[in-house]
């Protein structure tokens, strides 16, 4: 059976007219898929036996909600999903003044070992695929009744460890005939792979990346950031130089304020002269509590923000959403897997108990 939406436009008009149809009927049929139909028969322009016909060859993709949770302060939801092999993934949909964002995960579970995130715990499961990422926006949005301007790839997984796939939904996304939303609007989040960077700067996409930088020396990040023994922090700004050298867009460097860990002064002079001649800016993240781990949130980040500020350092703090909700990406899913009484990637109904 072919998952049709994870097709390109292209690949879906080469599929129609290979069962004999007319291009224009894979036009058709893409449109309906980017609006979010879960059945052949909501296709209602197609004839009733090429409808039939396509029953016995294809399968669309179209996941089911477990659980969502509302802000009461500030309306962000958190949807938990399962999926068609019942595994769970989540999105986070945030309301800002200038559009609503979707924070969509790329993996079912992580293998990047980050100490203090919750979707590295249990490790990963599995790669989403681009319909599957295509369908977290699609949904949320129809189940929200709320339009998406903004994608946000930073919720469970690591982008670039599902690289063509992500490459994939990100074309599907921005299609003009599917919900057209502009490269320019989309954020790519990533622990720093530095071989991943240095191919998303080949695609010349006009997206933000974003590096989950967390510490300035290596020391600090190997402990909190696995990645990081294989990729140093000398390894990665370099390939944020030249990620920067062949797109000309700047990066937005996060930074998880870690109480004790990561916020002293030494550490902000540390980054700020780490990134001194780096067109970018820092996004400093309080960070968000996880039942597993030992970290606690800063309370030194006014302090780190200002005397980043006096080293010319272009910094912000991270506005917190959906506070009063499980707001740590992965922890909505692991506390589902918990109530089921299974470990991560264990048992592929893992959310079927809830």
């Amino acid at each position: 059976m072919t998952d049709i939406k994870s097709l390109s436009r292209e690949e879906l008009t080469q599929f129609i007219q290979e069962l004999g149809q007319p291009a224009f009927r894979g036009k058709q049929i893409f449109q309906w898929l980017h609006r979010g139909v879960t059945s052949l028969d909501e296709m209602t322009d197609l004839p009733k036996a090429l409808r039939e016909a396509l029953q016995e060859k294809v399968f669309i993709s179209a996941p089911q909600v477990v659980r969502k949770q509302v802000s009461q302060q500030d309306g962000t939801m958190k949807y938990l999903w399962r999926l068609a092999d019942g595994h769970c993934i989540e999105t986070v949909l945030m309301k800002y003044r200038h559009g609503n964002s979707v924070c969509i995960s790329s993996q079912v579970g992580c293998r990047m070992g980050c100490t203090f995130c919750a979707s590295a715990l249990g490790g990963k499961v599995r790669d989403l695929t681009p319909g599957e990422m295509l369908d977290q926006v699609l949904f949320t949005q129809i189940d929200s009744g709320e339009p998406i301007s903004n994608i946000v790839l930073m919720g469970i997984g690591e982008p670039l460890d599902n690289y063509d796939n992500v490459m994939k939904f990100l074309k599907l996304v921005n299609h003009p005939e599917g919900m057209d939303i502009g490269m320019r609007h989309i954020s790519l989040s990533t622990c720093g792979l530095v071989t991943g960077i240095d191919r998303l700067a080949e695609e010349q996409l006009q997206l933000t990346l974003s590096i989950s930088l967390h510490a300035p020396d290596d020391e600090t990040r190997s402990k909190l950031m696995p990645i990081n023994r294989a990729d140093n922090v000398e390894a990665l700004m370099a390939a944020c130089r030249r990620y920067f050298q062949k797109t000309g867009r700047r990066i937005s460097y996060e930074y998880a304020m870690i109480d004790g860990v990561n916020d002293t002064a030494e550490q902000a002079d540390l980054l700020a002269k780490l990134l001194r001649g780096a067109p970018g800016h820092v996004n400093l993240i309080p960070l968000n509590h996880v039942d597993e781990s030992s970290f606690a949130p800063s309370r030194r980040v006014a302090a780190f923000q200002k005397r980043l500020e006096k080293q010319g350092v272009a910094v912000t703090v991270r506005r917190r959403l959906g506070s009063d909700i499980d707001a740590s990406c992965g922890q909505l899913r692991r506390k589902a897997m918990a109530k089921d009484g299974v470990a991560a990637g264990q048992d592929r109904r893992e959310c079927d108990a809830i």
